[in-house]
């Protein structure tokens, strides 16, 4: 299943989108800032790259779940599902967690 493009869509019609930038990355699209992946869009998957300690507590949420494509789960990165960021203000938070990890990394 390819991912889907209207979540792209809604990504790129936010002002967020002028801090990334995006490359095509395992069937989906990746949002980099400083060259580092902050953010991206996996089938119908928000996936969002955070500090570990918070990855564990947004898995406690009932929208969030491991980020897990492989069946190896990667650490310090999660999957939203669309309900999780079904609105605006949802997505931008989404994101920005992901930029904000991102900026903190030595540039690539």
């Amino acid at each position: 299943m390819p991912y889907n493009e209207k979540i792209e869509q809604r990504i790129n019609n936010l002002e967020i989108s002028s801090k990334c930038d995006k490359k095509k990355m395992f069937g989906g699209v990746c949002y980099l800032t400083n060259g580092n992946m902050a953010f991206g869009i996996y089938k119908d998957f928000l996936i969002v790259r955070l500090e570990k300690t918070d990855s564990e507590k947004y898995l406690k949420q009932k929208y969030v779940k491991p980020f897990d494509i492989t069946g190896k789960v990667m650490k310090g990165w999660v999957m939203v599902r669309p309900d999780g960021f079904k609105t605006k203000d949802k997505l931008i938070k989404w994101a920005n967690r992901g930029i904000e990890f991102a900026e903190k990394l030595p540039p690539k």
